[in-house]
């Protein structure tokens, strides 16, 4: 028998200024829902099913940035998007723009079993979703204060944020985005690291007959373009699974998409031969021009292997041997 592994993210990108009090809360949520999927594994659960349990899970927490706790819209609405791969014959299901579907992980493995497509987005996806009876639940219910008061920082300052969480109390936005240029020129997609907002979040496992699955889902960026759609539902971008491995993405989604991250890792290991960690590695520094990202993944063999070229990611990993891991910083 193979040996079960995973591992899961909460985000690439974190401000090293974070309060201790958020890495906690972070780290509390990771292992709770590492914990389960090892469950899982160890009960003789697939892959599929656990990696689409864990964002399940991810996604219901409003602490990153899925399902309830999303990103909001210039509008101020939320519309998420998620995609899940079955390594075993690489089936692959993804959405974009969904708002009212309670688990957009869910619809995405919808997608895949029960349509005979690969992609559904805005009204063709929600409408699929009800037709499978599926959880809905108004737009509101996504919404939290915390980002209600990141929108407006946002327009107030006439840019997309992609964040992690400004305290608002007290706090103007002059005064805030003057603070940001303070933490040693740290940048992602131009904006300095302490308004850089990750928590997209993911799953990638490996189960006890050697098959990979993968999912990621997010609620993209704060102050976005309604319509916009990133690397999270984007097969081969933002998730891959297949013989070799499975791989979930996070990060600058314009600089993942155009590298096709998560495909590369598995390409570099069935062309060049690279272990897992050094395929990871290598399409970390190679790969991303000048881009910042980070990944999670599994092989087939029982193997986890994460890297970032930021500042931080939010992640978790543990193996059949017993070896366990929730982590932040390098």
């Amino acid at each position: 028998m193979a040996r079960w592994a995973i591992a899961i993210h909460g985000g690439a990108g974190v401000d090293p200024n974070l309060p201790e009090s958020r890495q906690d809360e972070a780290k509390r949520v990771l292992a709770r829902c590492l914990q389960a999927g090892v469950d899982m594994l160890r009960a003789g659960a697939s892959a599929l099913d656990v990696v689409e349990a864990v964002v399940r899970e991810l996604e219901t927490d409003p602490f990153f940035n899925s399902g309830r706790g999303s990103a909001l819209t210039r509008r101020g609405t939320v519309e998420m998007e998620a995609s899940i791969m079955d390594g075993r014959g690489r089936r692959c299901g993804a959405v974009s723009g969904v708002s009212t579907v309670k688990n957009p992980v869910s619809l995405a493995r919808r997608v895949m079993d029960k349509s005979p497509h690969s992609y559904l987005a805005f009204e063709g996806a929600e409408e699929f979703a009800r037709e499978q009876g599926l959880e809905t639940v108004d737009n509101s219910y996504f919404i939290t204060e915390d980002n209600v008061g990141m929108l407006k920082l946002a327009k107030e300052a006439g840019s997309i944020l992609f964040d992690y969480r400004i305290p608002l109390a007290g706090t103007d936005t002059c005064s805030a985005l003057a603070g940001a240029d303070n933490h040693k020129g740290m940048v992602m997609n131009g904006l300095p690291i302490s308004i850089y907002a990750p928590e997209t979040v993911g799953c990638a496992a490996v189960d006890s007959s050697g098959f990979t699955a993968a999912a990621t889902s997010t609620g993209g960026l704060m102050n976005k373009m309604t319509g916009r759609i990133g690397d999270s539902p984007l097969i081969g971008s933002g998730t891959y699974a297949c013989g070799a491995c499975a791989v979930s993405c996070t990060g600058e989604g314009e600089a993942i998409i155009r590298s096709t991250l998560a495909r590369d890792v598995a390409a570099v290991m069935e062309y060049k031969g690279l272990p897992l960690q050094e395929a990871v590695d290598y399409c970390v520094k190679e790969r991303l021009d000048e881009g910042f990202a980070g990944l999670i993944a599994v092989s087939s063999t029982g193997e986890v292997a994460y890297g970032f070229n930021c500042t931080g990611m939010f992640r978790g990993c543990a193996t059949e041997d017993g070896f366990m891991e929730v982590g932040i910083w390098e």
